[in-house]
């Protein structure tokens, strides 16, 4: 079929009173012609075809449309009356194809779909290899959880300030996007603060490995996580009243190994943490990591360099099962009586200066 038949008789009569399975074919001879001549089409020819199919496709069945859509959406300079159309249909099926990857929707209709249509058209939208703020915007505002994870993991898609403002308050309590906002490079540094502060642990060990300036990061992280610990430690109840009771021990010089061992033996997980943190000078949550996360090593280290007995450091041990996997304790008293003091006392002071806690001249 010539481009100059296209308003012919045939194609006219069938646009009139043609059956729906002769307009399908109509339409799938002019659609072919198009796509085969695509690239030599002046404007004109263009909006020659974006009459014909537009009124071809009237009427026809969403499979038909779908197949439309699938066969448009890769052309570049695809009839933009057509594509309009196929973009704001209802059906995902019809539209995805088209707001996921036609180049020839304009700003305001992709504003428009965000704006009206489904999630899963939203999502679409997001998967677009570019994105302008002011779609991102609608994208944010509307969105649930897949379309603003995958919006935020679109490296093509720029966010103004209120966007980036607005992921960043959906991201609490959500630790995929929290990690998927964070990892951006353009993210604004306030904004990546807030974000950090309203993170899990888990979230900003990752935004620190994933970051594209890890030193600074990291740095943010610490901060905050060390802020965000110490306001969690001074406002529980347990652990004010332990640390109360251990430093009073402490500045009567009465806490010593024997009374480190009792709390331990006794599972007071809260005297045990400060009772070592202060025997130690290292931080609390220090402490409290490498108990909770059954670090066998550290609490060796420690113990060796603070001239514990091995039934004292089993005592802490003890106090977490994780700590006694994969070794069992026989083979970690052996490691133990291997760790020479003067080995474990460098170790620990590493440990203060990594920390922040300057060691005392004279003493381990």
């Amino acid at each position: 079929m010539r481009l100059d038949l296209l308003l012919g008789s045939r194609v006219e009569q069938t646009i009139r009173n043609g059956s729906p399975s002769r307009r399908r074919e109509i339409l799938h001879q002019v659609t072919d012609l198009f796509i085969a001549g695509s690239s030599q089409c002046s404007d004109d020819q263009v909006a020659i075809f974006d009459h014909i199919i537009a009124r071809l496709a009237i009427d026809i069945e969403i499979s038909a449309r779908a197949l439309l859509a699938a066969r448009l959406a890769p052309i570049s300079n695809a009839p933009p009356n057509v594509i309009r159309a196929l973009a704001l249909d209802d059906v995902i099926d019809v539209a995805g194809p088209v707001l996921s990857q036609s180049e020839r929707l304009d700003e305001s209709t992709l504003v428009e779909a965000a704006s009206t249509k489904s999630q899963e058209h939203l999502l679409a939208i997001a998967r677009r290899s570019s994105l302008g703020e002011v779609v991102t915007d609608v994208l944010v505002e509307r969105g649930e959880h897949h379309v603003l994870r995958s919006t935020a993991e679109n490296r093509g898609a720029r966010f103004s300030e209120q966007g980036f403002g607005q992921l960043v308050s959906r991201a609490e309590g959500d630790d995929e996007l929290a990690a998927s906002v964070g990892s951006r490079s353009d993210i604004p540094p306030r904004l990546f603060l807030i974000l950090l502060e309203k993170a899990s642990e888990s979230v900003r060990i990752k935004l620190e490995a994933a970051h594209p300036h890890p030193s600074e990061v990291g740095a943010a992280i610490a901060e905050i996580t060390s802020r965000i610990r110490a306001q969690t430690l001074d406002a529980s109840p347990d652990y004010a009243a332990a640390r109360t009771n251990v430093e009073a021990l402490h500045r009567s010089a009465l806490l010593g190994e024997r009374e480190l061992a009792w709390f331990a033996r006794e599972d007071c997980f809260e005297e045990t943490t400060n009772s070592l943190a202060l025997m130690s000078k290292l931080p609390v949550e220090f402490i409290e990591g490498a108990l909770l996360q059954g670090r066998s090593e550290t609490i060796m280290i420690l113990g060796r360099a603070l001239d514990f007995t091995w039934a004292t450091v089993k005592a802490i041990m003890s106090m977490n099962s994780r700590m006694r996997s994969p070794q069992d304790l026989d083979q970690l008293r052996a490691s133990f009586e291997r760790l020479k003091p003067t080995t474990a006392q460098k170790v620990m002071r590493f440990y203060r200066a990594r920390k922040g806690t300057p060691p005392e001249v004279g003493h381990a």
